[in-house]
């Protein structure tokens, strides 16, 4: 299995007002789902990712599995014991309805696409899950903006979710996190190939790449430690420029590098779509504040965080840790000079902790 499918379902009501009519989400399974259904494990994805969380590139994939090794048999998540099912996020550009999708009249909803946040999210996977016959996850695993949605299932949904593994987030948006996404999201609805959303009827390279490049440029810098920008490139120039003659830097290369890479593969406006939802992300919003809501929190949940991410720093994860009302063993740290990144480089600390999340499933958390 592995292989991309859609799900048509809706309508969604949305948080902030509106209904999606033509919900369809794109979501990949691996494993067999038990007659009971007793056995699945959701694992959602962060920003830019998709449902491939393993495999090889295709043409239906852009990219390799953002967590690669995690799933099959005999891997952390034992595709002869779990059934794993991993769906594009609502607003994405993998397949699940976003701004590129088309809306009733066969155009791309651009600028029509309605405002979402994290609870929608959540929201349209539990329609996923109906669809599928699951009543209820052995366990949710995610990271950054996967682990805000872990997070948002455990409370909005515990009789659904029997534990969960949240990695690398906080309960809610930080003024800094709103106010690097806000510049991201401003480098690119400035670029003049934006054209307000409804730019799908552009030639190749018309639309707004270059303020995509620019917000990737600034999210990347959020994402990596600047030990490990120091330590790979310090001041050094990139092979055969000079950047005192209008060359580059090596670290410039390489943020144009992952710039380009992302223009080409991944929607504009999707991106400005899931920022903005993580920016309104707020786990106590509608339930007393966050206090409240993590303190009410019964699922068990295990509380990762890295060491040397800057976008969530780990006082983040302490404050899940600490509230949580039923958190397993404390807070665990990975040490990683990658920063945010590390939840998805650091393979053997991460899969551990999957490992041990699955081992209390299978232990009588179900």
């Amino acid at each position: 299995m592995g292989d991309r499918r859609f799900a048509r379902l809706g309508p969604l009501e949305l948080e902030f007002g509106g209904v999606l009519d033509r919900l369809t989400v794109a979501y990949e399974t691996w494993g067999t789902l038990a007659p009971d259904g007793s056995n699945a494990v959701l694992v959602l994805h962060a920003l830019t990712g998709d449902s491939h969380v393993v495999g090889s590139i295709t043409d239906a994939h852009p990219t390799p599995g953002w967590w690669d090794g995690l799933i099959g048999p005999d891997r952390p998540l034992d595709t002869d014991r779990w059934f794993v099912v991993a769906p594009n996020v609502l607003g994405g550009c993998q397949g699940t309805t976003g701004p590129s999708s088309p809306a009733a009249d066969g155009r791309p909803y651009g600028s029509r696409f309605p405002r979402i946040t994290v609870g929608d999210q959540v929201r349209a996977e539990q329609a996923l899950a109906d669809h599928l016959g699951i009543s209820r996850w052995a366990s949710v695993i995610g990271g950054s903006m996967g682990g805000m949605r872990a997070l948002e299932w455990a409370v909005s949904a515990p009789e659904r979710v029997s534990t969960a593994l949240v990695l690398a987030v906080g309960a809610a948006a930080t003024a800094d996190q709103i106010a690097t996404q806000s510049i991201q999201n401003l480098a690119i609805t400035s670029d003049r190939g934006w054209q307000g959303g409804d730019y799908y009827d552009a030639a190749p390279g018309e639309g707004p790449t270059v303020g995509l490049g620019l917000a990737r440029r600034i999210a990347h810098l959020t994402y990596r430690s600047e030990f490990e920008l120091q330590e790979r490139f310090n001041n050094q120039s990139q092979v055969d420029e000079d950047p005192l003659r209008d060359g580059r830097y090596a670290v410039q290369s390489y943020l144009d590098h992952h710039a380009n890479k992302l223009a080409k593969r991944f929607d504009a406006g999707s991106y400005v779509a899931l920022s903005d939802a993580m920016n309104t992300w707020d786990l106590g919003r509608g339930r007393g504040g966050v206090e409240r809501a993590l303190s009410s929190l019964t699922v068990p949940l295990l509380v990762a965080g890295i060491d040397s991410d800057r976008l969530y720093p780990i006082y983040l994860q302490e404050q899940l840790a600490d509230l949580a009302g039923n958190t397993v063993t404390g807070l665990r740290i990975i040490k990683s000079d990658f920063g945010h990144d590390g939840f998805l480089i650091e393979h053997d600390e991460v899969f551990a902790l999957v490992e041990e999340i699955l081992d209390l499933a299978d232990a009588g958390a179900i």
